[in-house]
Formats: structure tokens, sequence, C-alpha cells
């Protein structure tokens, strides 16, 4: 598969292309690392500044594939368009191919029609070097790919975590110190202010027109806040627990500044 052939054109090396998504220092699958190079490093990609677009799709006889393209400006339009629930043709120019590999580094629900069940293509040395497939880190135990995931999706239903919250709930209760492992991922993010951690480490959106929603990983931590509103910790050490830190007087400051550090989608 030295491209990315048209889909329908009736060879078995034409790729169905299922879904796409950026491989960038502001948008990354947070499955596969704490920051942008750990991602680009499970896929053996260098870490550029611009990015990549990772299209995953499946040939005419069901193999799974992704491709790593630097055109990264189509499959962001790609994205957007099929997000908006409309039709865009997704075949990157073969000039722009960073690199082609079996499998798929995350889980795709869905498959190609008419084509066999997706599954791993054989080894074949010439094309892919030999590596074993890509596949999904293994999410069914809590672990750091667990943790990242579970901190995604409170981003994603902010509304829905928020309203389980106690709207007065405080940073630290007089005379307590918040539990010693939350303290520790506080610092740890708080550390970055001074000694700026690698891309993606620390990455901010667009929440509301006076609020942006953080994102922030570390060593056995995820955190996710708005900068206007209280913060939630994931750790590897409390397998399914999402923990709160309120405002208070320390909070704000740490959120502030470390929205001043992320790294910001285009046009966020």
């Amino acid at each position: 598969m030295a491209g990315v052939p048209e889909a329908g054109s009736g060879n078995d090396d034409a790729l169905y292309v299922l879904t796409a998504v950026l491989l960038t220092p502001a948008r990354f699958p947070s499955v596969l690392g704490d920051d942008y190079p750990e991602a680009c490093a499970v896929l053996g990609l260098e870490p550029y500044a611009e990015g990549y677009g990772l299209v995953l799709g499946q040939d005419g006889r069901g193999a799974r594939w992704t491709v790593a393209t630097e055109d990264v400006s189509l499959v962001a339009c790609a994205i957007a368009a099929w997000d908006c629930g409309m039709a865009y043709d997704l075949s990157p120019d073969e000039r722009t191919i960073a690199a082609v590999f079996p499998g798929w580094p995350l889980a795709v629900a869905v498959a190609a029609p008419g084509v066999p069940a997706p599954h791993d293509p054989e080894p074949d040395p010439e094309l892919d070097g030999g590596r074993a497939p890509l596949s999904p880190p293994d999410t069914s135990r809590w672990g750091p790919a667990q943790r990242r995931l579970g901190a995604d999706e409170i981003a994603l239903q902010w509304a829905d975590w928020r309203a389980r919250v106690e709207a007065d709930v405080t940073f630290v209760e007089p005379g307590e110190q918040p539990d010693s492992k939350v303290r520790r991922a506080l610092a740890e993010a708080r550390a970055y202010v001074d000694s700026p951690p690698p891309p993606g480490r620390v990455r901010s959106a667009f929440a509301t027109d006076d609020a942006r929603t953080l994102r922030a990983d570390g060593p056995g931590w995820s955190l996710v806040a708005r900068t206007d509103d209280i913060a939630f910790v994931l750790l590897d050490d409390e397998p399914g627990e999402v923990l709160p830190v309120g405002r208070g007087p320390e909070l704000p400051g740490l959120l502030k500044a470390l929205d001043e550090l992320a790294v910001r989608p285009d046009a966020a």
C-alpha cells in the first residue's frame, strides 16, 4: 500500500476510510500518552511541531491500516465536516504520507461494508518492516490509558460531572490538607509553570466566552478543569475515582498559569 487509493476502486489495495484523528501538540489521542512526543513515540513518528493526521481504514481484504499524513489541514477539514454530518472525501495525496502502519492504534467501532471483517494484515517485511500491527492500549483494567480516557470524558461531559459536586466544595477545609496523592499531582502541575513540560502535556480548549477547558497530565495523574470553576483529578493509584478540587485561594491562580503555557488548537 504505497498510498491511499480511492475507496470503491475495486482493488484490494484501496483504503476504505472509517475515521481519522489529529496527532498534533494541541490535539492528539491522549490514550496513547501523557503528551504529544509520547503519543508520537508509540507510532514511531517524529514529533514535528506541525503534527500529523491519522487515517484509519480497511483495505479490500478487510485488513486494518493506519496512514499518517502530513496534510493536517485536510484531516482537520474532514473531521469538522463529519462532525457536522456532512460527507467529505478524505484521500491524502501520496506525497504527504509519512508512514503506513498495519493495524489501528485506537479502537474503531465501525467497519467498511462489503469487505471481510476487520483483521490485522499478514506480516509483510517489504511493506511494514515486519513490525507488529498497531493495537489499542488495554483499557479493560485501570491504568494510565484508562485514566486519561476518564479525564477526556469529564472534559466532554463537564456539566454532568460538575452537577455531581456540591456547589460550595472548597479547595481545602480549614486546618486540613488535601489528599497527599492529589496534593502531589497539583504540585507537579504547578511545577510546569517554572519548567515547561513536553508539548501537549498541558492543553487548553474553548469552553465558554469567559472560560477555557484545561487538560493536564503527569506521571500517574490527570487533571481536567475549567478556568472559571473547579478541577477534577484522576490517579493511577485510585482506580475509577474522580477526585474534585474546589476553587479556594490556590486553584484559580494555578489554572490561570497553566492556561497561559498550554498548547491551544488553531483558532481556539
